[in-house]
């Protein structure tokens, strides 16, 4: 059995453009995406699943951008290396009523 490893992210940006898409930048990760998809209640956090063995959680989501976030379909990742883009990939919203945190591992 594969366990899953949940991560905290605390540095990453969110930009939107003037139609109101999303684009968040995370550090990049090892392993490739599968199926992304964010898991958003409209509040402070999300939860980004990659793919079935990588869990990162989005912490502490601007105030300005919850919104946006909440009516999004789907947003575009990148995950970064410094200012080296490592890939790119687009992950679908699930809104949900409560996003149940989880136990997270120090990365």
């Amino acid at each position: 059995m594969t366990s899953s490893k949940i991560e905290q992210e605390k540095k990453f940006d969110i930009l939107r453009n003037p139609a109101g898409e999303l684009l968040i930048v995370i550090r990049a990760r090892i392993d490739s995406e599968e199926k992304p998809q964010i898991v958003y209640d409209g509040g402070e956090h999300a939860l980004l699943y990659r793919n079935k063995e990588s869990t990162i959680v989005l912490d502490y989501i601007h105030p300005m951008v919850r919104e946006n976030l909440s009516n999004a379909h789907s947003v575009l990742i990148v995950e970064a290396q410094g200012s080296a883009i490592i890939r790119e990939y687009f992950a679908t919203v699930k809104q949900t009523d409560k996003i149940p945190l989880p136990e997270i591992e120090a990365a």
